[in-house]
């Protein structure tokens, strides 16, 4: 079965949300205090091409699979407009 993209994950802990476009690039909202900082990460070697290949496989431990709605909602939140 092939894996539909984007998917959406969230650390346990809620203090990072993550968009993942595809098996080599994803977007993370990290809560820093009372606002977010915004990574955009292109996989180019093998430690990070696991960390995605986590995230998507076997993200249980780690993280929480969320919708887009529940990304959104935590960008528009903590968005400057």
């Amino acid at each position: 079965m092939l894996m539909k993209f984007p998917q959406y994950r969230k650390y346990k802990n809620g203090r990072s949300y993550f968009k993942i476009e595809n098996e080599l690039n994803f977007v993370e909202l990290k809560l820093h205090g009372e606002s977010v900082e915004f990574y955009t990460i292109e996989a180019k070697i093998l430690p990070d091409r696991n960390y995605i290949h986590d995230m998507l496989y076997n993200y249980e431990m780690n993280w929480k699979k969320i919708d887009k709605d529940e990304f959104e909602a935590f960008r528009a939140k903590y968005s400057d407009g």
